[in-house]
């Protein structure tokens, strides 16, 4: 990763001659000419203007940063006048917050004015007040990290709080009391736990105890808000790290109860501390089944034809032992709450065993219910759902073997969920049993495998009965309606338990079924 640049340069657009930063900054690091372009404006026009945020924070992690946010003291119509001419393009949708955005040569940017920001005490939303001093701004963000800036066109650090010694320490800290902070906006506790797995950095006493302390108050988040949070925490490079604090704050009490649950229960296999610390063994081992999803978008663009979609064209096919392109939101969620059914299914049996039965299906109910709550799309909220229901159905394959029609099932109950499903099932192997983790390694291999040539002979991810609708309706000379859809789901029944016939023998079947069907002597 190139330290020397904040954000990456426009798609098809050469890399820019950046700015140099003056002694301070981290050797080599500098800024797109845009950004000290943009600041000239503002000074000519007698506004002050300063690069804020993360691109400053990343500067000095040598990370690249996405975005180029700017604070200034122009109100949104004064920054609309300074800059409208000068940009490509502009947006106001963020204007009642203060913020106006804009493109030039490629680059997305946006300014928003000084402002202090809060909530009252029964408010999901925040009161927007505009500030008039840098000073003022940097006091209200969220964290010392963050809360740098680097006045333009001037290039002077400002960083009145800290920032780049926390950086240093890994460690995440307020500007202000930490209780002021999470008073003024609530999701900052959110915040603080998604940067403790997107930096890999720790977070200070003070802010894990009003974490703590005012848990509760996150409930006046908005339900969208919080979700956020929540993807980004999970596809960081360290979600343990995030997840370990919500649950020790207690903030996952509130927005993911499902997680804290989890350390109340015995795995059944007596491997584990707890069910939820094999969770996150489960979620990380899953990660490791992803692969950087820059290899296949390289690989897109040196193989034009196969990305277009072209029949004859070789697939991009991923590196051994993995699936899906990280970071991967749906598989690491399901490998997170893929057992949250046990505690609701544990029963003590005679003998002193420990079951979980069906903890899978009730499971799948419970991540359907949370993930409305936080207004998951349903796509999302299906996909998790039934990875989470098909978690343990491989088990038993490779004591009893499965015939083809079992093999066919798999695929088609997994449906798009297929690749997933299998870096799932794989990561959800935590024993210290080396001899058995490797027995139902090779078992998953030869499944994979039996996979792979049924497809090769069937096209089985495309598995349909031998007959389409309108031939059911003109072999049984019906209309269309229910027994057209029953007839259709015998055939693809019989379809998957029997494997391929050909029309002839698919009509024979047909009329066989029919023959017993009470809809036939009507």
């Amino acid at each position: 990763m190139n330290p020397s640049a904040t954000t990456p340069p426009p798609s098809g657009t050469p890399a820019p001659e950046l700015v140099a930063l003056p002694v301070g900054f981290p050797t080599g690091a500098g800024l797109p000419p845009v950004v000290l372009e943009l600041g000239r404006l503002f000074a000519g026009a007698g506004h002050e203007l300063a690069l804020v945020g993360g691109p400053v924070r990343d500067l000095f992690l040598g990370r690249v940063s996405p975005d180029l946010d700017f604070t200034t003291d122009a109100d949104p119509d004064t920054t609309l006048k300074i800059a409208r001419r000068w940009a490509d393009a502009h947006w106001d949708i963020g204007k009642k917050f203060g913020t106006i955005g804009f493109s030039k040569g490629g680059w997305q940017l946006e300014v928003t004015t000084y402002r202090a920001e809060q909530y009252d005490a029964d408010s999901r939303k925040p009161q927007v007040a505009f500030g008039d001093t840098l000073e003022g701004d940097l006091l209200r963000r969220d964290f010392t990290v963050n809360a740098m800036a680097i006045r333009l066109p001037s290039l002077q650090l400002v960083d009145l709080h800290g920032g780049v010694k926390d950086l240093a320490a890994g460690r995440l800290r307020t500007p202000g009391t930490p209780e002021e902070s999470f008073s003024d906006d609530p999701l900052r506790m959110m915040r603080a736990a998604r940067f403790a797995s997107q930096l890999g950095i720790g977070v200070d006493e003070t802010v894990t105890a009003a974490m703590t302390a005012m848990a509760e108050r996150i409930t006046i988040i908005s339900a969208e808000r919080v979700r956020e949070e929540l993807v980004k925490l999970v596809n960081g490079p360290h979600p343990r790290a995030g997840l370990n604090l919500l649950v020790d704050t207690r903030l996952a009490d509130h927005v993911l109860p499902e997680l804290p649950a989890l350390k109340l229960e015995t795995d059944e296999h007596h491997r584990h501390k707890d069910v939820y610390e094999h969770s996150l063994t489960v979620m990380e081992q899953a990660m490791e089944h992803e692969y950087p999803a820059e290899l296949e978008e390289r690989w897109s663009a040196e193989h034009p034809a196969a990305a277009d979609g072209e029949a004859d064209a070789e697939p991009f096919a991923p590196p051994s032992g993995t699936y899906v392109p990280a970071p991967d939101f749906v598989l690491r969620f399901a490998a997170l709450m893929h057992d949250v059914g046990k505690p609701a299914t544990r029963r003590f049996e005679p003998n002193g065993a420990v079951t979980f039965r069906h903890h899978d299906v009730v499971g799948a109910k419970l991540v359907k219910q949370r993930m409305r709550a936080l207004k998951f799309d349903n796509d999302t909220i299906k996909a998790v759902a039934r990875l989470v229901e098909l978690h343990m159905r491989f088990y038993g394959y490779g004591d009893a073997g499965w015939t083809d029609s079992a093999v066919r099932r798999y695929v088609t109950d997994a449906g798009p969920v297929l690749p997933r499903l299998h870096a799932l099932t794989r990561s959800d192997v935590t024993t210290r049993n080396r001899r058995k983790a490797d027995r139902l390694a090779f078992a998953y291999d030869d499944l994979e495998r039996r996979m792979t040539e049924i497809a090769a002979k069937e096209e089985l991810e495309a598995v349909r009965p031998d007959l389409d609708g309108k031939q059911v309706m003109a072999i049984l000379g019906i209309r269309p309606g229910p027994v057209v859809g029953r007839a259709y789901q015998h055939l693809l029944e019989w379809r998957l338990d029997e494997g391929t016939h050909g029309e002839d023998e698919a009509t024979a079947e047909l009329l066989r079924w029919w023959a017993e069907q009470p809809e036939s002597s009507s």
